[in-house]
């Protein structure tokens, strides 16, 4: 196997820990600075708080904007809260629109005017642009520095044109073609405008097949196009078709990454970007709530419980029994509704095919109801030598198994329709549902055959 090597960034990054612990502040100040805004927003989200306001006293003033722009969000507020509007306007001036109106958007609505009345007018008005969109559309998630041409222009034109820029804006793999009202034509590729010949127009080259982006798409299904074509960048216009901006693969990354963060941390009752070195007191606070919630739902199950106490007191092997039916049910739940979830941020599930999915769910809970059933049957038969027990113990668990299969796969598409996010109360309903219904299953089985 070959060895593996650290990335120079990282080598840098662990320098630059090594320098902090010791205590040579000149040096990691020197070290900090030459970091790209990337590193240096890495590093502020993994170092516990009094580090972190350590090492973001040694940032560079001109370097504060990109940084802030990197960090997750609950970071950047905190970082924020302490300046003000002059200080915002100043650190963000050199900043892409759609990064700055993320700055913005987390501010009060007072300090975002100030911000806004300190820009020139030119500035002021491209942001706002963006701003009067949501950012979870792809309005928000645009950014209008872009460059135009005319159809009727040749190439050679085009190509004086683009050589009075000093730089082009990042990421400008095609320039957008537009008419004398402004609205989208088509593109035209760069890798086309430097291999034609220079005397075809850009008419003749552009290409016209691909469809602008509605300043109104939700951010996930524009990052599911991004996807699904391949496209570093694309234009975004209004309902009349007029151009806007254009979103960028960057942008689409950071949605795709809060995506992610979204489903993992909802499943769990927590925040999305949420601070992993949060103090004690906040991520407390956080985790109380939720807490709370599954407590409501733990005393439902315990009350179900109780109502077969007399029976439980007659047969002792029922109490050691019990959590196995409602665990394995609580596990083919939970693989049922992640499944759903996934397919759903992936925007891979309609009205179309829910219904199948629901069928193929219930076929796989009967086939491992089956399985699993019989084995643990058998087992707890032995255990106890009490076949009656092994019975009644494999009966509840093919209720519970089909139970949580349709539970997981139903209950994300009913959340979704009533325009409830699955990720973050799936897990508890369905929890609540297996628990009870394995519950009830076994110990109303148990009590009929007993009684």
């Amino acid at each position: 196997m070959a060895p593996t090597t650290t990335p120079k960034s990282q080598q840098q990054l662990d320098r630059l820990s090594a320098a902090l612990e010791s205590g040579t502040f000149v040096d990691v100040k020197r070290m900090l600075n030459g970091l790209p805004p990337g590193d240096v927003a890495h590093l502020l989200e993994s170092s516990t708080p009094r580090f972190r306001h350590i090492l973001w006293k040694m940032v560079d003033l001109d370097n504060e904007g990109d940084i802030i722009n990197e960090l997750s969000d609950e970071l950047r507020t905190h970082f924020l809260s302490d300046m003000d509007a002059a200080e915002v306007a100043q650190i963000t001036g050199h900043l892409d629109d759609d990064d700055v109106a993320d700055i913005l958007q987390q501010l009060p609505e007072q300090v975002t005017r100030e911000v806004l009345d300190a820009m020139d007018h030119q500035d002021r008005a491209r942001l706002e642009r963006v701003l009067h969109y949501p950012d979870d559309t792809a309005g928000g998630l645009m950014n209008t520095d872009t460059i135009t041409i005319r159809a009727r222009l040749t190439l050679d034109v085009v190509l004086r044109y683009l050589r009075r820029h000093e730089e082009l804006p990042a990421m400008t793999d095609s320039l957008i073609v537009v008419n004398r009202e402004d609205r989208f034509i088509g593109l035209l590729p760069l890798r086309t405008l430097l291999v034609s010949d220079p005397s075809r127009t850009v008419r003749e080259m552009m290409d016209t097949d691909v469809e602008p982006i509605p300043a109104y798409m939700p951010d996930d299904e524009v990052a599911r196009l991004f996807e699904r074509h391949d496209w570093v960048s694309a234009p975004v216009v209004d309902e009349t078709g007029h151009l806007l901006g254009r979103i960028t693969i960057d942008d689409v990354v950071d949605v795709i990454r809060e995506d992610a963060d979204h489903s993992l941390t909802s499943m769990a009752g927590l925040e999305e970007d949420l601070d992993t070195f949060a103090p004690v007191f906040r991520t407390a606070k956080r985790r109380a709530i939720w807490l709370g919630i599954n407590l409501l739902t733990a005393f439902v199950a315990a009350s179900v419980i109780n109502l077969f106490q007399d029976t439980i007191e007659k047969v002792v092997a029922l109490a050691v029994l019990m959590p196995i039916v409602a665990s394995m049910g609580g596990i083919a739940g939970t693989q049922t509704l992640t499944v759903l979830v996934r397919g759903m941020a992936m925007g891979q599930i309609s009205r179309s095919n829910g219904a199948w999915l629901i069928n193929r769910e219930l076929g796989v809970g009967v086939l491992n109801g089956l399985l699993w059933a019989t084995v643990v049957s058998v087992a707890s038969s032995l255990w106890f030598d009490d076949w009656n027990i092994g019975l009644i113990i494999a009966a509840a668990m093919m209720i519970n198994l089909v139970t949580a299969a349709f539970t997981g796969a139903a209950l994300p598409l009913f959340l979704k329709r009533v325009k409830i996010d699955p990720a973050l109360a799936g897990g508890v309903v369905l929890t609540t549902v297996t628990d009870v219904v394995g519950f009830v299953s076994f110990l109303g089985l148990a009590t009929w055959f007993y009684g």
